[in-house]
């Protein structure tokens, strides 16, 4: 790998072969590289390989803007999103530019050079890189370790205690009872793939309920325009169709929470048994979107239930037996396997640390830029996408920023730009989120402003607006 690159990318899962294709589009004269800390591309679609892994984004707004998802699933499975990433890292010869196995562990900040010095790890060896812009496109959470509370007795239990981030490739499950803790996507994810797949009976244990919504797993108004259209002009026709449901469903969750509390209620009142206990298992005590909705593609959550194959119990654990694990109500779920489906751990940029010209940068006393770049930390970008929308539909617009601000150096004569924000500006937690992987590590993380360019909106059709088509040079931004 040469010494030096213009644009180094750090991650080449969903993200950072999007950034890699948008750079390359837009700037292929170019030179930059990309940072896979692991073995292979794809990211959480490479790293998750539990039962059923899917998307809770539907694909026309989880693929790239730049590149049409042929899929007939709108809520598809992890192997057919992973085959579509790594496709698109060869259609634009991305993979040429990917160096397996380097771990970026630090970057400084030279304003003389204007140049980051960014400090690997490679088959044990340490060495160092250069670049004109570093990119972070590594997602938010620890690829080494999830989430994972300890139990009260959990030693004594003589089954299989399992994370879905380190699913065994040959765990044999059939004919088993199997305790999903948990009730998030994963979890949600995980039951009926395990009941429809031969567990012997599978039981979602929750401490409190999640709202869960269902979707058809295939987009019919998508098949249809693919019949009739061109297909860039479908694939644009149902993405925009698909942002303004989802956009709109979020903004009627936080105007009207109590009409769209009843809505969700009635809809899995209908996939349940009858006189099934819905309040009990399928209400919660937040309001809708205060924490990410789930979505189940064909009810098929709510199939198992119905059918027996799977329950759900709310309650709260006392402890792990022998045999399996005893609920504070005085219950024990007999288990021969236990799948902590209990979260992610929160890492920023993978752990990398900063410093611009000697001085440490300590995330919190940052202000993010745009949700995208961040105060007083020059020719840096990131990728974060949104909570409540599609990851990617913030990703695609990150892309796009960064190229546009590359061009507008590039015609100004200028080698870097730094966000800096006025003194005025109040300051908020990064994330207005409840999700407990959020909660756990808000301390660590940059701060948010109280107006624009530094408050987050949440909103993809704001964003385009101030991210797709606002000035580069706005104001906040200084140039040399």
């Amino acid at each position: 790998m040469s010494d030096h690159v213009d644009v180094l990318i750090i991650g080449a899962g969903l993200s950072g072969i999007g950034a890699a294709a948008q750079l390359t589009r837009e700037h292929p004269g170019r030179s930059y590289a990309v940072l896979e800390r692991r073995a292979a591309s794809g990211g959480t679609w490479d790293l998750f390989r539990y039962p059923g892994i899917r998307s809770d984004s539907d694909m026309f707004t989880l693929g790239y803007r730049f590149k049409p998802w042929r899929g007939d699933k709108a809520l598809a499975d992890g192997p057919s999103i992973l085959a579509y990433v790594r496709e698109t890292a060869r259609e634009y010869g991305i993979d040429e530019h990917i160096r397996y196995g380097y771990d970026a562990r630090a970057a400084s900040w030279d304003s003389d050079t204007a140049a980051w010095t960014v400090t690997v790890e490679h088959d044990g060896a340490i060495s160092e890189i250069t670049c004109s812009f570093l990119w972070a496109t590594t997602g938010y959470y620890d690829y080494e370790q999830g989430y994972r509370p300890e139990f009260p007795g959990e030693s004594s239990f003589e089954g299989q205690v399992i994370h879905p981030q380190h699913w065994p490739e040959d765990l044999d499950y059939a004919g088993k009872k199997v305790v999903v803790i948990g009730s998030g996507a994963t979890a949600v994810t995980l039951v009926p793939a395990l009941a429809e797949s031969g567990a012997g009976h599978v039981t979602m244990l929750q401490r409190s309920p999640t709202y869960i919504l269902s979707l058809p797993a295939e987009d019919k108004v998508a098949q249809r325009l693919r019949k009739v259209l061109p297909e860039k002009a479908a694939y644009a026709a149902t993405r925009w169709k698909n942002v303004g449901v989802s956009t709109g469903l979020f903004q009627l969750s936080r105007r009207r929470p109590a009409m769209m509390r009843g809505v969700i209620r009635k809809a899995n009142t209908k996939l349940l048994p009858e006189g099934y206990d819905v309040d009990t298992h399928f209400k919660p005590t937040y309001d809708p979107w205060d924490q990410r909705l789930c979505l189940v593609p064909d009810g098929d959550l709510f199939r198992v239930l119905k059918d027996g194959r799977a329950e759900v119990v709310t309650d709260t654990i006392e402890t792990f037996t022998p045999r399996g694990v005893r609920l504070a109500s005085g219950r024990e779920l007999e288990a021969d396997i236990v799948v902590t489906a209990t979260g992610l751990q929160l890492k920023a940029f993978g752990g990398m640390t900063f410093d611009v010209d000697g001085r440490r940068v300590e995330l919190p006393d940052t202000m993010a830029y745009k949700a995208l770049m961040l105060s007083g930390v020059p020719n840096f970008a990131y990728t974060i996408g949104y909570t409540n929308a599609s990851w990617t539909l913030k990703a695609d617009l990150v892309g796009e920023y960064v190229c546009r601000l590359l061009s507008h150096l590039d015609e100004h004569g200028l080698r870097s730009a730094v966000p800096v924000p006025d003194p005025s500006v109040g300051q908020g937690p990064f994330m207005d989120f409840a999700a407990g992987y959020v909660l756990r590590a808000i301390d660590t993380l940059p701060k948010q402003g109280d107006v624009e360019p530094w408050k987050l909106k949440q909103n993809y059709f704001h964003d385009m607006r101030t991210i797709r088509r606002g000035p580069i040079d706005d104001g906040a931004l200084a140039f040399r």
